[in-house]
C-alpha cells in the first residue's frame, strides 16, 4: 500500500482546511494543538503543498528537527525541503566550524536568494543564534555562471582566489578547487558536490557534477553558482538574523516558543563569556554583530504569520484543535497488538503499519499468520518518524519500530562528509610507514602507491 492513501485523508480533512483558512491572513499569529507524533508531519506538509508559501519549522533540538526532516523528505521530496543546522560548536572558535553545516546553512541561503518556488525549511534554536550574511552580501560574493557564457578560464580563477578558496591538485571538500588545461574543478558552499566546468577557448563548454571519491563526472547542467564560505565572522560583511533573510510571505512554526528563547539566550550569554576572554589586541566583531539572543527572535517573530505547535503562553491565540493520541506501548507483546487492531478496526478506525522495508512488513504477515486469527491492518513501507491515532479522520498509524522497540535513527545530508572509503586527499597525505586498514586484509603498513604491506604479504 503507498503513503499516498495517508496523504488523501489529510488532503480532505476539514481540520487542515481551517488551517489553511488561517494561513491566508498576513502577520496571523494562532495555535495547532494535540498533533501527536508524525501526524503533524502529515499535517504540515499538505499545509504547504496547499498553501504555496514558504515554510520555516523551528523545532527544539537538531535531533528532533532531523526526524521531522525525514517525514518531509519522503512526503515532499528532498529538492522541497531544506535543513538549516548550527555551523560550529562554540563562538568565537572558528578552527571548530563544521565543513558540511556550512555548506547546508549555504545551501539554504542560496536557495531564498535564487527565488525559485518555496522550500520548506527546518531548523532549531542553535541555528537562529547565528547571524548570516545580508542578500546583498551574499550576491556580491556568488559567482554565477551558464553553459555557453562568454568568460575566460583566467577570469574565474582570479574570482576563486578572491573569494579564497584553495588551489589544490585534486578537489575534494568545500572551499577548494583544481586547473587542469581548459577544465576547473570547484567545490562550491551552495552545493553537496563539486563542479566541472570545462572551457572551449573563452566560452564554458560544459558544466556537470562530480564525484569526490571517485572524480567521475555526473550530472550534466545548465548553470551554477559558486559560492565561498560566507560564514567567517569578519568585521566587514553586515550581518542579519535569518528571520531578516527570509521572505515576509513565510509561515514560522515554532514548537515551543519559551524554550527557543531561553536557548537562545543560554548561547547569547556564552558568547559573552568568550568574547571577554578574547585577546584585545586583535579587534573582533561583537556578540551582538554576530548573534541573536532570546528577544531579538522572539520579536522578530511578530512580523510573521505564526503557527505555534502545541501550548502557548498566549491563551488568546485562536486554536486549531486536532483529536490526536500518540501510538500505545505493547512491549513486544503481539497478542496485545491484535487485540488492540481489531478492536480498533470494530470501533470504524483503519489501522495502517508504517514498515522501514518490504522485509519488515513481510514479517508483519508471517506473525500475523501464525496467530491463527483474522487481524486487520495494512502495511505500507515507510520509515515514519512516530505513530499516532487520529480520531478525526478514523486511522490508526503504528510504526514497526516503535511496536518492536527497535531504535529508530534519523538521517541527516553529509554530502561531501558521507564517503566512507578512502579520499584522494588522504591518500595523498599518506606517508611510507603509516598503517592503513583494509577491508579485506586488516591491518598493514604504507609502502607508497606501488606496495601496501599487510601481514606479511605484498597487496
Amino acid at each position: 500500500m503507498s503513503k499516498q492513501i495517508l496523504v488523501n485523508h489529510y488532503k480532505k480533512s476539514a481540520k487542515v482546511t481551517q488551517v489553511l483558512e488561517e494561513l491566508q491572513h498576513e502577520q496571523h499569529h494562532f495555535q495547532v494543538t494535540n498533533l501527536a507524533g508524525s501526524s503533524l508531519s502529515f499535517v504540515i506538509s499538505e499545509s504547504f503543498k496547499e498553501a504555496e508559501k514558504p515554510f520555516l519549522l523551528i523545532f527544539n533540538d537538531k535531533e528532533e528537527a532531523a526526524y521531522y526532516l525525514n517525514d518531509f523528505e519522503q512526503l515532499l521530496g528532498e529538492k522541497n525541503v531544506l535543513f538549516y543546522p548550527g555551523s560550529y560548536r562554540r563562538p568565537y572558535q572558528i578552527e571548530e566550524i563544521d565543513n558540511a553545516n556550512v555548506l547546508l546553512r549555504s545551501e539554504v541561503l542560496n536557495r531564498i536568494n535564487s527565488r525559485k518556488k518555496p522550500a520548506l525549511i527546518v531548523t532549531y534554536p542553535d541555528a537562529l543564534f547565528e547571524k548570516v550574511v545580508t542578500k546583498k552580501e551574499l550576491e556580491k560574493n556568488t559567482l554565477k555562471i551558464a553553459l555557453g557564457e562568454q568568460i575566460s578560464l583566467d577570469f574565474v580563477n582570479e574570482m576563486l582566489f578572491a573569494y579564497h578558496f584553495n588551489r589544490v591538485d585534486f578537489v575534494t571538500e568545500p572551499g577548494e578547487f583544481s586547473v587542469r588545461g581548459g577544465i576547473i574543478d570547484v567545490f562550491s558552499f551552495s552545493n553537496d558536490e563539486p563542479y566541472r566546468i570545462e572551457f572551449f577557448g573563452d566560452e564554458i563548454d560544459s558544466i556537470r557534477v562530480f564525484d569526490v571519491a571517485t572524480q567521475l563526472s555526473k550530472e550534466k547542467l545548465k548553470k551554477a553558482s559558486i559560492l565561498p564560505n560566507v560564514e567567517h565572522k569578519t568585521l566587514q560583511e553586515n550581518r542579519v538574523s535569518f528571520l531578516k533573510y527570509i521572505a515576509a510571505k513565510t509561515v514560522v512554526f515554532t514548537r515551543n516558543t519559551d524554550l527557543l528563547a531561553e536557548r537562545l539566550d543560554l548561547f547569547y550569554d556564552k558568547s559573552l563569556n568568550a568574547f571577554e576572554e578574547l585577546s584585545s589586541t586583535i579587534k573582533r566583531a561583537t556578540p551582538s554583530e554576530l548573534f541573536c539572543n532570546g528577544a531579538f527572535i522572539t520579536n522578530q517573530l511578530q512580523d510573521f504569520t505564526w503557527v505555534h505547535i502545541g501550548s502557548s503562553t498566549k491563551n488568546t491565540l485562536k486554536q486549531v484543535a486536532f483529536k490526536t493520541k500518540p501510538q500505545p506501548s505493547f512491549n513486544k507483546q503481539f497478542n496485545l497488538l491484535i487485540d488492540d487492531l481489531n478492536a480498533q478496526h470494530s470501533n470504524g478506525f483503519t489501522n495502517y503499519i508504517f514498515c522501514a522495508n518490504d522485509k519488515q512488513a513481510q514479517r508483519f504477515h508471517d506473525i500475523f499468520d501464525d496467530a491463527a486469527q483474522e487481524v486487520h491492518y495494512t502495511t505500507i513501507v515507510f520509515s515514519l518518524h512516530q505513530g499516532f491515532i487520529d480520531e478525526d479522520e478514523k486511522i490508526v498509524c503504528y510504526t514497526d519500530h516503535q511496536i518492536f522497540e527497535r531504535y529508530h535513527k534519523f538521517r541527516l545530508k553529509n554530502g561531501y562528509a558521507k564517503k566512507q572509503s578512502i579520499t584522494l586527499k588522504e591518500l595523498n597525505n599518506l606517508e611510507v610507514g603509516d598503517f592503513v586498514t583494509h577491508m579485506d586484509h586488516g591491518i598493514g603498513r604504507f609502502g607508497g602507491l606501488q606496495k601496501i604491506e599487510v601481514a606479511g604479504n605484498k597487496q
